[in-house]
């Protein structure tokens, strides 16, 4: 027969919980003050070593205005803060931050920067602890995120094309096992956008850093990236010209023709284009005809779209990077229809291609786009054409490319044609590819976030669905580098307004590439990931439509 404990059983089993819970985290508190990490670290000096509690707001002492990131971030779980500064030249040095969680899972976490990359980025290091990875980053080597810290500054510059990432990493692989007394299990990276090239290169120019990483709408072909981004002054001509084209016409008027062109093409109506290599739009439809002039667009302004839409081309007709896909325009118009040069490219001419403060966009051409492909400092393209030395035996290491099929900044057809160049360099098939590296097209998603379509895969910390590997990305990961098992698909998941307080509006199961999601018909909800099925290009059709 059982019989309940009481009460007084109850408070001194609570009472001796709380009591070796508290002793825990003295302890904690204690190896994190005490340890010495220049014991292995050479030529580093401590910014900060500070046992931090979950909730405590940290702020960045040095968080410059253009940065892309929070200056504060609140802290998820108890953790050991190490900050330092490392050497990496007679004149340069990178900003180091590791978190080590009290509950380590033993495996090192590196997270990578984005745009021009000069920003720590708290939320990600956040994220990392938060599922118990001993967590590291960096600033690349240098504060801010402009190029102007590249003129002259050869030694910069190669912190930021790739020596500063591979400095954080071999910082944290030295630390954590003598932090925890453990060693490290596995190693991981995950970033989008320039942290996304990073990841790249890593596995091209360090194979051994990471067993795993996660690369997210990548600015890989980084210099001709450069000049396509540069490229769209030109194309859409000054703001001040007689045909530009207006915010308002790009997010109304064009966008709304667009779908109206393409979005029907997967059965469902809903705002989002799910495959837009399918989409070939008319811009032809909305020419004024008869004397009308509003809700329409003049011949020279069609002729601007096309050009928009168009790849960019250099000399003898090669191709310098893919067209934008259709369906981006409506955060396109904040950056690059803006009718001014973009920041980023127009300072990487003017204080790399050039190192001429000077240099203006008028004298921007195919010369220029060639320029920068031929200087391609320290081979900061990130673009190779095999990953045999990251994929092979013994390392076996794995790979998984996202892309959000809105992206807004770096078109997402780049990411499908390096993918086709890796498959042509490495003489493999799709297939046989599976095996390392594994590629999703997220639909109407943005740059790395947001979006009408289910964007949320678990690729940061706000609003992450379940950590698990059908919804999360770096859980995928997790399992298949140290369980055999490979994301046939990753679920993405659309909150209401975004906000996860709100409800879902709609899931997905995003597919791997060359498979294409396929709605399958009879007035299914278009919402639910159940109404969608991974085929082939050319298996099977589309039987009817709906508009959810």
């Amino acid at each position: 027969m059982q019989f309940l404990p009481s009460i007084k059983e109850l408070i001194l089993a609570y009472a001796f919980t709380a009591t070796t819970l508290e002793n825990s985290t003295t302890d904690f508190q204690s190896r994190c003050l005490s340890f010495q990490p220049l014991n292995f670290i050479s030529n580093a000096s401590i910014r900060v070593q500070e046992y931090v509690p979950a909730g405590t707001v940290i702020t960045e002492a040095h968080h410059e205005p253009d940065c892309l990131t929070e200056a504060s971030q609140t802290v998820s779980v108890n953790m050991c803060r190490i900050a330092m500064n490392i050497t990496t030249s007679p004149s340069s040095f990178i900003v180091f931050e590791a978190w080590f969680p009290d509950a380590y899972n033993d495996r090192l976490f590196t997270v990578g920067t984005s745009g021009m990359g000069g920003c720590i980025r708290y939320i990600d290091l956040d994220f990392g602890v938060g599922h118990s990875f001993a967590t590291v980053a960096s600033n690349n080597g240098h504060e801010g995120n402009r190029a102007e810290v590249f003129y002259n500054h050869s030694e910069v510059l190669e912190d930021f094309s790739w020596r500063a990432l591979h400095t954080t990493t071999q910082a944290g692989k030295r630390l954590v096992p003598e932090f925890y007394s453990n060693t490290i299990n596995k190693s991981y990276f995950s970033g989008c956008s320039g942290a996304g090239r990073q990841g790249i290169k890593a596995a091209e120019m360090w194979p051994e850093d990471y067993d795993g990483i996660i690369v997210g709408a990548p600015a890989e072909n980084y210099n001709n990236m450069q000049s396509w981004v540069l490229s769209f002054y030109g194309k859409t001509g000054d703001k001040s010209s007689p045909d530009f084209i207006d915010a308002g016409t790009w997010t109304g008027l064009i966008h709304t023709e667009i779908l109206n062109q393409c979005d029907l093409m997967d059965g469902v109506a809903d705002g989002i284009i799910e495959d837009p290599t399918l989409c070939n739009f008319r811009p032809e439809a909305l020419i004024c005809e008869g004397g009308k002039i509003e809700s329409c667009l003049t011949s020279a302004q069609v002729e601007i779209v096309r050009n928009v839409f168009s790849p960019l081309y250099g000399y003898d007709g090669k191709l310098v990077f893919p067209a934008m896909q259709p369906g981006s325009e409506e955060m396109a118009v904040s950056k690059l229809y803006t009718g001014v040069p973009y920041d980023y490219a127009f300072d990487w001419f003017r204080y790399v291609v050039y190192a001429d403060p000077n240099y203006t966009t008028s004298e921007f051409g195919v010369s220029s786009m060639a320029k920068a492909a031929s200087l391609d400092p320290f081979n900061i393209s990130s673009s190779p054409d095999t990953l045999s030395p990251f994929v092979s035996s013994p390392h076996n290491g794995k790979m998984i490319l996202w892309h959000g099929q809105a992206d807004q900044e770096i078109t997402s057809f780049e990411s499908e044609r390096w993918y086709n160049k890796l498959s042509r360099g490495m003489n493999l098939t799709s297939s046989s590819m599976d095996s390392f590296i594994r590629f999703f097209r997220i639909s109407g998603v943005w740059h790395c976030r947001g979006g009408a379509g289910a964007w949320m895969i678990g690729q940061e910390t706000e609003g992450e669905p379940i950590y698990d590997r059908k919804n999360s990305v770096l859980k995928a990961l997790v399992d298949w580098v140290e369980e055999g098992v490979p994301p046939e698909t990753i679920t993405g998941t659309k909150f209401v307004n975004d906000d996860p307080n709100q409800g879902i509006e709609r899931t997905r199961r995003h597919c791997r590439y060359p498979y294409r999601n396929t709605y399958l018909g009879n007035g299914l909800d278009g919402n639910d990931a159940d109404s969608w099925e991974c085929r082939m290009p050319g298996q099977g059709t589309v039987v009817g439509s709906v508009v959810p």
